[in-house]
Parts: structure tokens; C-alpha cells; sequence
């Protein structure tokens, strides 16, 4: 591994809100499909926020500093999250700010992470205030390397289509299942425990262009659509990758077509 990790700016894509004050745990443990009370001063975690019908509306990654917390979002979804947040305060001692404005941020990977960054996963983590030394990266190297992390990132086009497990959140530990109550809580329990989910992610390669909301098909499934692209990149090789919310079987049998039933076909990775 480099000494110096790849330094992406986020700023051109992502916002920042500041929820801080005495209640701010207990507030975003019971908004949050993590469990924000594991979460210590100086780490951060993936994280998302459901509607009550189990979808997701925002993913975000949640870092946590003697302050309070800093959550870290695309910011076309910063105004209204903040604002439907807002509603759900009430009595509570928390203040949620928009801080993008006076806050940088910038990603981190591949490389050792410099003191005052936040560990996030394996081999990745954020840094807040100053662009920290390392290599620097471009936002399309940031996405391919979320990507080929299968980290699936909720973007327009893609709000409240995925109970979390479709995106495999469960499997990179942004979602306990023993925190307690949610908005979504009970539904993302029941797809978890009663066997009933249907659709999962995998990782996939084109030459054609990927977007996300891109519709794809199966030979099993006929004209129905049998999922859809998360999230996807141009690779420096050339090709496209992307991350596809897809029916298991359609997965299971490796047959993915994009766009129509007669679509050019999807590598799996």
C-alpha cells in the first residue's frame, strides 16, 4: 500500500450537514439504519435514511467528532434532508446545519490515512477542513473506487427505489439489525428475516454508457425489467463499471441486457 493515500476533493458533488447538541445520538439513532451509538469520536460509518416504507431515500457516510456529527451527502439531496430531519426534532436538543460552505471534505483510499481523518471501511476514510498531503484524484476515481467497493450511493434518479438489502447495504455493516426503531425499521426487518427479498447488487462492465436509472433486462423476466444501474463510471480502460440492483435470479444466471431485452449484454466483475 502507498504511503500517501489518493486524495479526492468531494465538494463538487457532496454537501455537509453539522447535527449537533446534547440529543444528537439519540436523534440519529432513531432516524438512521446504523447504529450511531457504536459509532466513536473519530470513526465514521455508512449509513442510510429510509422512508416509512423501507426505502432509501439518502446514503450517506456519518463521521463523528467530539462536536457531534457530520454527515456527508450529495448535495442535491442537502436542502430537503435537512429540512424533513428538521420536522422530526420536535422537543429534542439538536441543531442541524448546513456547514458545506465553511467545511471541505475530501476522500480518502488506497494509502495510509493521516492523523484527523475518519476511518470508513477497509482502506478508506474522510478528512474535513484542509485537503489533507496525498495523490490527487478525480471524483470519476472516487465513484470507480466506491464502485469496486460495491458501496451503492443513492442518487437522483434512484431516491426510494431500494429497501436497503437490494443494494447490499446489510452486507457492508450500514444497517443493525438490533438498534431498535427507524422510519422503515419493521420492513427492512422483515426482508431480512422472513427470506423475502428478491433483488440484490452486483458489480458489471460495458463498453456501452452506464447511468444510473438505467433500466436492464433478462431473458427470464421478458420485457418486465429486471433491475436497474446504481451507479456507474467510465474506467480509465476504456469500458464502463457500475453497480446494478438486480433480481437475484437474473444475477444468479449472469444474464443482464441494458436498456431492452435485446441490449447489449453486462459483464459481471
Amino acid at each position: 500500500m502507498s504511503a500517501e493515500p489518493w486524495v479526492c476533493d468531494l465538494s463538487p458533488f457532496n454537501a455537509v450537514l453539522r447535527i449537533s447538541g446534547d440529543d444528537a445520538e439519540t436523534f440519529l439513532q432513531g432516524q438512521t439504519t446504523n447504529d450511531v451509538k457504536g459509532l466513536a469520536v473519530g470513526q465514521a460509518q455508512w449509513n442510510g435514511w429510509c422512508t416509512p416504507k423501507g426505502r432509501l431515500l439518502v446514503t450517506f457516510a456519518l463521521a463523528r467528532d467530539a462536536s457531534g456529527f457530520l454527515m456527508l451527502l450529495p448535495s442535491a439531496f442537502a436542502e430537503a434532508t435537512a429540512k424533513r430531519l428538521r420536522m422530526f426534532v420536535l422537543r429534542s436538543k439538536v441543531v442541524i446545519t448546513d456547514v458545506s460552505g465553511e467545511l471541505g471534505r475530501h476522500g480518502l483510499w488506497d494509502g495510509a490515512l493521516p492523523a484527523g481523518s475518519f476511518p470508513i471501511g477497509e482502506g478508506r476514510g474522510l478528512a474535513f477542513g484542509a485537503a489533507p498531503a496525498g495523490r490527487a484524484a478525480t471524483l470519476d476515481q472516487w465513484s470507480l473506487s466506491l464502485i469496486r467497493g460495491g458501496i451503492v450511493q443513492v442518487v437522483p434518479g434512484t431516491q426510494e427505489e431500494f429497501v436497503p438489502q437490494m443494494a447490499n447495504w446489510d452486507l457492508i455493516g450500514a444497517v443493525n439489525f438490533k438498534k431498535g426503531c427507524y422510519p422503515g425499521q419493521e420492513i427492512v426487518a422483515r426482508t431480512q428475516y422472513r427470506g423475502i427479498l428478491k433483488k440484490r447488487t452486483a458489480r458489471v462492465a460495458t463498453e456501452s454508457p452506464l447511468a444510473p436509472g438505467n433500466p436492464v433486462y433478462c431473458t427470464a423476466f421478458g420485457d418486465q425489467a429486471a433491475g436497474m444501474i446504481a451507479n456507474a463510471v467510465k474506467a480509465p480502460e476504456g469500458h464502463w463499471e457500475g453497480l446494478v440492483v438486480a433480481q437475484i435470479e437474473a444475477i444468479s444466471q449472469q444474464d443482464l441486457r441494458l436498456g431492452d431485452p435485446a441490449g447489449p449484454a453486462l459483464r459481471f466483475l
